[in-house]
C-alpha cells in the first residue's frame, strides 16, 4: 500500500479533509471484499486437491507460522462447529497475478483450515471434550451417516479480498489480522531472558553478509528477530534433529540454555565454521540460496531448515562434497511436499525433510525415519504438545 504526501502546512483544513477522503477511497479499493460461505466439505476440496503439488486452489503462503495445534486445540475446534457455536471469520485473498494468479491465500484461519481437514480424512481422533463427550475417540468416520453428511454441510465464512490487493497489502492484512493481543515471540523472549555467550554467537551469525543475501525475510520479520530465530534453529537441528519431539519453541529454548551453560569457546568456534561453510557451499551449488524462486524475498523457515542442516549433515560426511543435479530433487515433489508451508514439526516429518537434502546431496537413497507412515495416519500424533493455555482463534 503507497502513502501519499503528508500534509503541508499551507493547507486548508477542507483541502486536507478532501485529500484524506481520495486517500481512504484509494485503500478501500486495494481492501475491497466479498463475503462467502463454503461448505466445509468444499472447502476441503480446494485445500487439499492439489496439496502435495502445492497447486491447491486454497493454500497457506510461504510466511505464514507452522501448524501449532495441538490435537485437543483441534478436537475442541471441531466440538464448537458441533454444537453450532460461531466461528471466526477466516480472511483470504485472491492472487492477482503470477502462477497462482485465482488461487486463494490464507490470510487468517489457516489452522482451523488444516484441523477440518484433519477431521474429514480421518486423521484426528478427538479427545478431552467435556461438552459432546460421547465423541471422545472417535473419528468422523465413526458417526453416523447422517451425522457425517451434515457436518461436511456446515458451512464456514470466509471474506475474501478482491484480487485488487497486491502482495503489500495482503502482507499488512496478514500482520493486522494477527497483531491483537500479540504477545512476544519466542525469539523476542529469549533474547530477553537467556542472555549468554552463545546467544551472542548466534546473534552474531545473524548479520552475516553471505546469509543475509541467501536468506532474505521481509521488513516485519526481520524487526521481530527473524534471522536470529533461524540461526537458532540451524544450530539446534544440527545438533539434535534426530531427537526433535513436538514444541519447537521448548526444543529451542532448551537448546540454547545448554549452549549457554556450556560456555564451550571451541564449541562455537566449530559451530560458526559449519555455518560459514555452509553458506559458502549454498551459494556454490544451490540455486537461489534458500529462497523458493529468484523473485522470492521471503524465505520459509521449514525450507531454510531442511536446506541448511542438510547440506551440513551432508558436509560432515564429505567435506570436499560436490553434488550432481541438484535441481532435479530441488524441483521434484518431494521435495514440495517436505517443504510447503503446511508441513507440520513432528519427529519424523523433521527427521525426513533434513534426510531428504543429506542425502540427495550425497547421491544415496534417501532414509526415512520408520514412524512416518504412522504419523501421516494420525492427526493426533503428528500434532504439537498441548500448550498451557488453548487459543483457538487462528
Amino acid at each position: 500500500m503507497t502513502q501519499d504526501a503528508p500534509p503541508l502546512l499551507s493547507e486548508t483544513p477542507k483541502v486536507l479533509a478532501d485529500r484524506l477522503d481520495e486517500q481512504i477511497d484509494a485503500i478501500r479499493k486495494v481492501t475491497d471484499f466479498e463475503i462467502r460461505e463454503y461448505p466445509i466439505e468444499v472447502l476441503v476440496d480446494k485445500f487439499t486437491c492439489g496439496l502435495e503439488t502445492d497447486e491447491a486452489e486454497i493454500f497457506i503462503p510461504d510466511y505464514q507460522r507452522e501448524f501449532i495445534w495441538s490435537a485437543r486445540q483441534q478436537s475442541r475446534f471441531i466440538e464448537s462447529l458441533l454444537m453450532n457455536l460461531p466461528v471466526p471469520y477466516m480472511f483470504v485473498a485472491d492472487v492477482p497475478e503470477g502462477p497462482r494468479a485465482g488461487h486463494l491465500e490464507i490470510l487468517d484461519g489457516s489452522q482451523r483450515t488444516r484441523t477440518l481437514a484433519n477431521f474429514l480424512q480421518n486423521k484426528l481422533t478427538l479427545e478431552q471434550l467435556e461438552k459432546v463427550s460421547l465423541a471422545n475417540g472417535l473419528k468422523l468416520q465413526d458417526f453416523s451417516l447422517p451425522g457425517q453428511l451434515r457436518f461436511k454441510r456446515k458451512t464456514v465464512r470466509v471474506i475474501e479480498l478482491t484480487r485488487r490487493a497486491d502482495n503489500e497489502a495482503r502482507r499488512e492484512m496478514f500482520e493486522r489480522l494477527n497483531s491483537g493481543g500479540t504477545k512476544l515471540e519466542s525469539m523476542e523472549t529469549r533474547r530477553g531472558t537467556l542472555d549468554g555467550p552463545f546467544l551472542k554467537v548466534v546473534e552474531a551469525c545473524a548479520k552475516n553478509t553471505l546469509f543475509l543475501e541467501l536468506c532474505p525475510v521481509n521488513k516485519s520479520l526481520a524487526d521481530r528477530a527473524e534471522h536470529v530465530e533461524l540461526v537458532l534453529r540451524y544450530f539446534a537441528y544440527c545438533d539434535n534433529y534426530a531427537r526433535f519431539t513436538k514444541r519447537v519453541d521448548k526444543f529451542l529454548t532448551d537448546y540454547l540454555k545448554t549452549r549457554n551453560q556450556a560456555d564451550d569457546r571451541q564449541a562455537e568456534a566449530s559451530s560458526v565454521q559449519e555455518f560459514e561453510a555452509m553458506l559458502a557451499f549454498v551459494k556454490r551449488h544451490i540455486p537461489n540460496g534458500f529462497r523458493k524462486s529468484p523473485t522470492a524475498n521471503t524465505v520459509a523457515r521449514i525450507r531454510f531448515e531442511c536446506l541448511s542442516v542438510g547440506t551440513t549433515l551432508a558436509l560432515r560426511e564429505r567435506p570436499e562434497l560436490s553434488p550432481n543435479n541438484v535441481v532435479a530433487w530441488l524441483e521434484s515433489d518431494e521435495f514440495t511436499k517436505h517443504t510447503r508451508s503446511d508441513a507440520s514439526n513432528s519427529r519424523p516429518k523433521v527427521v525426513n525433510r533434513v534426510q531428504f537434502v543429506r542425502d540427495n546431496l550425497m547421491g544415496r537413497p534417501v532414509q526415512y525415519d520408520g514412524d512416518t507412515a504412522k504419523f501421516e495416519a494420525s492427526a493426533n500424533l503428528d500434532a504439537p504438545a498441548d500448550p498451557e493455555q488453548l487459543s483457538l482463534v487462528a
